[in-house]
């Protein structure tokens, strides 16, 4: 199961690299930019959980997130001109970086924490803070701030609670990392398609 979360987490590092880095394409910024905004997100919600979990920052431990990121940029440097809609690929790379990262941070907080709720909102904020820190740097409202936007923390929530469930369950680890995965990439990927969002409260 170990090598599996480094997996994950590995393939998220690179889907938000890739989104970080459209973003950056999206604002016209040069190469050094578009390295700089795409290791915001690849970096900044797994820094914000281990800071917060006083655990060792997961990028000095190894610096291989940090090749993998450069990889993402390197490729998004290359290859963005030929994408037709770089919005549209940023929503979905970064739907796929939430997935991965919400549960990824919950596995972390649960083993470190054993508290289901701290492995909850430590998900959530593995999963939505890089891409806040994107967002502002490119002086846009973030994704997950957006009236227009369904389902992004929540996502990320919903993924993160599935973990733990799953966990409770005794359900098999690696069984448990996919399903959760999933669970939370479809709701956000349906939330796109399907324009679900939550009530607001009355006015």
């Amino acid at each position: 199961m170990q090598e599996l979360l480094i997996y994950l987490d590995m393939a998220g590092v690179f889907v938000f690299a890739i989104s970080g880095a459209l973003a950056a394409v999206r604002k016209n910024m040069d190469l050094f930019g578009i390295i700089v905004l795409a290791l915001m997100p690849a970096v900044g919600g797994g820094t914000l959980r281990d800071l917060v979990l006083d655990q060792p920052v997961f990028w000095v431990v190894s610096n291989t997130s940090i090749w993998v990121a450069l990889v993402g940029a390197g490729l998004t440097f290359l290859f963005a001109h030929h994408l037709e809609s770089r919005m549209r690929w940023l929503i979905w790379a970064d739907a796929v970086g939430l997935a991965l990262f919400c549960v990824v941070g919950a596995e972390k907080a649960l083993v470190v924490t054993g508290s289901p709720l701290v492995a909850i909102m430590m998900g959530v904020a593995t999963g939505v803070a890089g891409g806040v820190v994107r967002d502002v740097i490119c002086n846009e409202i973030p994704l997950v701030m957006r009236a227009d936007e369904y389902f992004y923390a929540t996502a990320a929530f919903i993924g993160s609670m599935a973990f733990c469930l799953l966990n409770y369950l005794k359900v098999d680890g690696e069984v448990a990392l996919w399903a959760s995965v999933a669970v939370a990439f479809a709701s956000r990927a349906m939330a796109i398609w399907r324009g679900w969002r939550l009530p607001k409260a009355l006015h």
